[in-house]
């Protein structure tokens, strides 16, 4: 059920009038008991994940249970060892199933490729190989797993309602594509009554309809016309044509992710939930470190803090720091997708940090030499370095921003292609320098113009853009948010396109 489609706008009416009918107060001095409204949009969250593919409901059922019941049991047992394997036996099952699900059929692959150049004659087989694996698995058992581990931690305790935990884990916005919203964040939403203002009306009303902009008008589009094509046979195209193709694809994944992030946030703020923000202009990112405090920030900050600080972080010798970035950023490349490409490019990025994280430690040094005020690091992958200073020209962040921009485009080649064999072909092709450009029509540059210029639009200029739409007239609303319907049927193709992070 694509956020995108007719059917998603029946089923979220459904569950807009279903979920406030059930929060009405019949009697204002009675406690709130949320339990009907939480039975109702679990229901719904159940639905709306069983309408992908019905068989693989129990999967998230059951793993969300026994997350539920080991956190229990872990915050009650007092012998440190004890805890330590209730703890071990909820990650080996999260990871377990996610391992199996998503990267059996990586590992047949490998073993069959592996066999071969041994001079074997053993195939992998069809009937070992599974179905495309439950969507949303990653996000979901992250989100699972975090739990019971922050338990173990101390920093939460374990949640009282079985079915809000259930619903934590399944509240359908955030179940197939994120963001990963951790459970200190939203179980407290769900046990209070929820509040609805004209405020918060207005700004979910504008966040979904930039979301369908940034998906249907520019997204999609430039996946169709350019970008599809130029990487499913680069040596068809230029030069010039390629770099359109790559550029389009920074673009396409960026609207197409933050796109239904925006839908996704302004779904659950009419539903009287809020999430946290996913996206902050990411390759406005002067460096690569910056840009991962920017880019899929719930990800980002999952890592850092259930990943990258276990393993020692920033702690230690210098190369234990950059061991640490790179195991960090490979394994998030592989929680992409089971392919060698996702891996090289969390390497790249690895590489990227190291890199940001080394330059910045020369930098300190001669400040240090000079006599110059110490900076401050921040833990984690996705501050490996401090903020940019106050003190650098204007010159020198544009071009730490320009270079940044064209490495993670570099990365995204490798990202978006289906093979090594592919991205290859794709630097193949830019390196030719030809420049003849008859596949690029017009429109595709308007739609990468756009899409760039807005993403570089100063954070302001948005703010007060939600803020004059906020402070419309109810009418004057309605008429906006209706040129944009017009907008969106004229763009949308006739068959809906799915979440590129759906694959996830």
């Amino acid at each position: 059920m694509l956020f995108t489609t007719l059917r998603y706008a029946i089923f979220f009416a459904v569950a807009f009038v279903g979920g406030w009918a059930l929060c009405l107060r019949r009697n204002p001095a009675a406690p709130y008991n949320g339990l009907p409204r939480t039975v109702f949009l679990l229901v719904l969250s159940y639905y709306f994940y069983a309408s992908w593919k019905w068989q693989y409901l129990p999967l998230i059922f059951g793993s969300s249970t026994v997350d539920f019941f080991l956190a229990h049991a872990i915050a009650k047992e007092p012998r440190p060892r004890a805890r330590r394997v209730l703890l071990a036996a909820t990650v080996a099952l999260n990871l377990g199933f996610l391992g199996f699900f998503k990267y059996w059929n990586f590992a047949l692959e490998n073993a069959h490729a592996l066999s071969a150049a041994l001079g074997g004659d053993a195939h992998p087989g069809e009937a070992l190989r599974l179905m495309l694996p439950p969507v949303g698995i990653s996000f979901f058992t992250f989100e699972s797993m975090s739990y019971v581990i922050d338990v173990h931690r101390g920093e939460l305790q374990p949640h009282k309602s079985y079915l809000r935990y259930l619903l934590f884990v399944a509240f359908f916005p955030h179940l197939v594509a994120g963001p990963i919203v951790r459970p200190r964040d939203l179980l407290p939403q769900l046990e209070r009554r929820p509040a609805l203002t004209a405020a918060m009306g207005g700004e979910a009303l504008f966040l979904i309809a930039v979301g369908l902009v940034k998906k249907l008008v520019i997204s999609d589009q430039l996946a169709q016309n350019i970008v599809d094509r130029v990487f499913e046979r680069p040596v068809s195209f230029s030069a010039l044509e390629v770099l359109a193709g790559v550029y389009g694809y920074a673009v396409q994944i960026y609207c197409d992710f933050s796109g239904y992030t925006d839908i996704a946030i302004g779904s659950a703020l009419l539903l009287g939930v809020r999430f946290p923000r996913n996206f902050d202009a990411p390759y406005q990112a002067s460096n690569i470190a910056d840009f991962w405090r920017r880019w899929h920030i719930s990800l980002s900050t999952w890592l850092r803090d259930y990943l990258y600080i276990p393993l020692g972080g920033s702690r230690g010798a210098p190369w234990a720091t950059y061991r640490n970035l790179m195991i960090t950023m490979v394994l998030g490349g592989l929680w992409h997708g089971a392919s060698w490409t996702f891996v090289f490019w969390g390497f790249l990025h690895g590489l990227g940090l190291g890199v940001t994280r080394a330059w910045e430690r020369w930098r300190q040094r001669r400040r240090d030499a000079r006599g110059g005020a110490a900076s401050v690091y921040r833990a984690g992958p996705t501050a490996a370095a401090p903020e940019p200073e106050p003190a650098a020209g204007l010159a020198g962040r544009a071009l730490g921003t320009f270079f940044t921009f064209h490495y993670v485009c570099l990365a995204w080649i490798f990202f978006r292609a289906p093979t090594f064999k592919q991205a290859l072909l794709v630097l193949k092709q830019l390196a030719t320098l030809t420049t003849f450009h008859p596949n690029v029509p017009p429109y595709v540059g308007v739609l990468l113009t756009l899409g760039l210029v807005s993403h570089y639009t100063p954070r302001a200029a948005y703010d007060r853009t939600l803020r004059a739409f906020i402070d419309l007239p109810a009418p004057a609303q309605g008429a906006a948010l209706f040129a944009v319907a017009v907008l969106l049927h004229e763009a949308a193709s006739t068959v809906a396109v799915p979440f590129v992070y759906f694959q996830f």
